[in-house]
């Protein structure tokens, strides 16, 4: 599938838009809390940079993914966390304000261990496209304006003018979504024979990568002694993955420009929501026996 030139255009720049209503909804204050109390912190990155490339690795390799198919569960894997991590916290009664600090350090790490877990995927899994379609110095540049730089301006507007920043932050959440949703149902369209023929394995791949985050990333840190809200927000964002920014990065022709390869992100945002949804269930229910 080739991306219609408007698209291919305005892709890049929903996600700056997304980056930059990220940006909006921190402060400097938020950061300096996080590293005051960094063990929570410190256990979603170690998920979120080690665990998870491993998990996933074994998962495509078990299923026998075919190579376009494993290298986007791979991107996938070392995307940071989403947008929606937040609110499935907040659901679960977790500490909403790590989830966006989270967040944000996931996002701006990403933009150097993203390319490294993808150029690995593609040396693995496509060798013989390895040297053309990775992810070089000129794409980590274009990387860097459409998640940090939008973050930084996000997080000047809020500085300066807070009550601007929570107004925009609906707007910017609307048109995003919408304009991903429309990408979204091009790109079934398009590659709907391969949509359908590696569902089954791309659907138990995402499935079982959803889950297995979300239980990694509550369980360790518990098992590293981090109280129960700051696990659950450290669960949410390590087991909900910015698929928006995986679709984005394997369908700009500026990138990977591989549809095949945004098929595991496209499959993943559908079952992220009853995954996530399922794990919210679990947390609550096991507060109150707690509280019994």
């Amino acid at each position: 599938m080739t991306l219609p030139p408007l698209a291919g255009l305005l892709l890049p720049l929903v996600i700056a838009v997304l980056m930059f209503g990220l940006g909006t909804t921190l402060t400097l204050a938020e950061f300096g809390a996080a590293l005051r109390h960094p063990r929570a912190l410190i256990c979603g990155l170690a998920c979120q940079l080690l665990v998870l490339p491993v998990l996933c690795l074994g998962l495509v390799v078990a299923l026998r993914l075919p190579p376009e198919l494993a290298v986007g569960m791979l991107l996938l894997a070392a995307s940071p966390g989403g947008t929606t991590a937040s609110l499935f916290s907040h659901l679960a009664r977790g500490d909403v304000a790590l989830n966006i600090t989270m967040t944000a350090v996931n996002t701006v790490l990403s933009v150097i261990t993203l390319p490294v877990v993808v150029n690995l995927a593609l040396a693995y899994f496509l060798p013989a496209e390895a040297g053309t379609a990775g992810l070089g110095f000129a794409e980590i540049v274009r990387l860097v304006l459409v998640i940090l730089a939008p973050v930084a301006l996000g997080m000047v507007v809020r500085a300066r003018d807070a009550a601007l920043a929570r107004r925009l932050e609906p707007l910017i959440r609307a048109l995003s979504v919408a304009f991903l949703a429309l990408i979204a149902v091009a790109t079934v369209l398009r590659e709907g024979a391969k949509i359908v023929a590696s569902l089954g394995r791309v659907g138990s791949a995402a499935v079982l990568f959803c889950l297995s985050s979300l239980a990694l990333g509550y369980a360790i840190p518990r098992l590293c002694g981090v109280a129960g809200p700051r696990a659950i927000a450290v669960g949410m964002d390590v087991g909900i993955h910015n698929s928006a920014l995986a679709v984005t990065i394997a369908l700009d022709p500026g990138m990977l420009g591989d549809p095949e390869i945004a098929i595991p992100a496209v499959v993943y945002a559908v079952v992220t929501v009853p995954c996530a949804a399922l794990a919210v269930l679990l947390l609550t229910r096991r507060r109150q026996r707690v509280a019994v």
